[in-house]
């Protein structure tokens, strides 16, 4: 990384604390426990808890990552007077010896509250970790890619119904090009189960 890289993303990362500390001005950069809350246009309310040696620029990150918390908070945005409907921020200070404990302890009195949790585990980063919610697993490349041959077979077999498909001559190799041509079409069993045959 460039020092010109490093300045500009150390520039994104204080406008990104910046915009936490006008949501609440009393965030610090110690370490703790952070509480994302927001309630919803139907009063249903919303929390997410963490952890961080340095709560302010954790929270800052969540707002360039990608996880499902990061996700919420560029779909939702920041509580302000004009979107209340935001995620606004509190946090409380801890030893970083007490961090796990503590999240594990505002989770549970989170989920006591009635909040709907967004939090994926209880948290910590060691014993007692476990799921509270199901992981999907992340679509990756060969993820798109099947997906891509997926909706090109299933446009094939729109045009297809309209077309006479047949191989130039009788040879082995034309049968072996319309056997690959029909599995393109089908894939493989499990996107074909349910469907119709025309």
């Amino acid at each position: 990384m460039t020092q010109a890289d490093y300045k500009k993303l150390k520039a994104v990362e204080q406008r990104n604390k910046n915009r936490w500390l006008a949501v609440n001005p009393l965030l610090t950069d110690k370490s703790g426990i952070y509480i994302l809350t927001r309630t919803d246009e139907n009063g249903i309310k919303y929390a997410y808890i963490g952890q961080a040696k340095h709560v302010l620029t954790r929270l800052a990150q969540h707002l360039v990552g990608y996880q499902h918390i990061d996700l919420s908070l560029k779909k939702h945005g920041l509580a302000d007077d004009k979107n209340q409907f935001g995620w606004f921020a509190t946090a409380q200070c801890f030893a970083k010896s007490e961090l796990d404990e503590q999240e594990q302890k505002y989770i549970k009195k989170y989920a006591d509250f009635g909040f709907q949790l967004r939090n994926k585990n209880l948290g910590s980063q060691g014993k007692g970790k476990f799921g509270i919610a199901e992981n999907k697993p992340s679509k990756g490349y060969y993820d798109g890619k099947k997906q891509g041959r997926k909706d090109l077979a299933d446009e094939l077999k729109t045009v297809i119904k309209y077309l006479n498909i047949t191989p130039k001559d009788k040879g082995k190799l034309a049968e072996r090009m319309m056997t690959k041509f029909v599995r393109l079409l089908v894939m493989d069993d499990d996107i074909c189960k349910g469907q119709d045959d025309d």
